[in-house]
């Protein structure tokens, strides 16, 4: 699954034009790059997940958080979380999960709602 992650990550970067930090999707990365406030939840709740189907969801929602912890300003931060929303439904795509319409992945590119 590590192709089909980077696969989608460069189509995201390519989607978005997002330039902003490469961060790995693994639990290291994230927890070295989330805030001080962020980290101790996101620790928390990796203690607690008991349902490995939940794996992947658990890091998407937290890479997605540690973009944005990574920003420098607030529009750094918001193409950081649209470029993590690009990445994480494409991926989603591509491993056969909950997906979105290609109109909704393009309408996020472009930072509005699909209609």
């Amino acid at each position: 699954m590590a192709a089909e992650w980077q696969t989608a990550v460069a189509g995201a970067r390519e989607a978005t034009g997002f330039t902003g930090k490469n961060i790995h999707r693994n639990i290291d990365a994230i927890g070295g790059t989330l805030r001080l406030d962020h980290r101790a939840d996101f620790y928390a709740e990796l203690g607690a997940l008991s349902d490995p189907g939940g794996f992947d969801a658990f890091l998407n929602h937290w890479w997605t958080q540690a973009l944005a912890d990574s920003a420098t300003d607030e529009d750094t931060r918001q193409a950081a979380i649209d470029f993590a929303d690009v990445a994480v439904a494409l991926y989603a795509r591509a491993v056969g999960g909950p997906t979105s319409t290609q109109q909704e992945i393009e309408a996020i590119a472009a930072g509005s709602e699909a209609s």
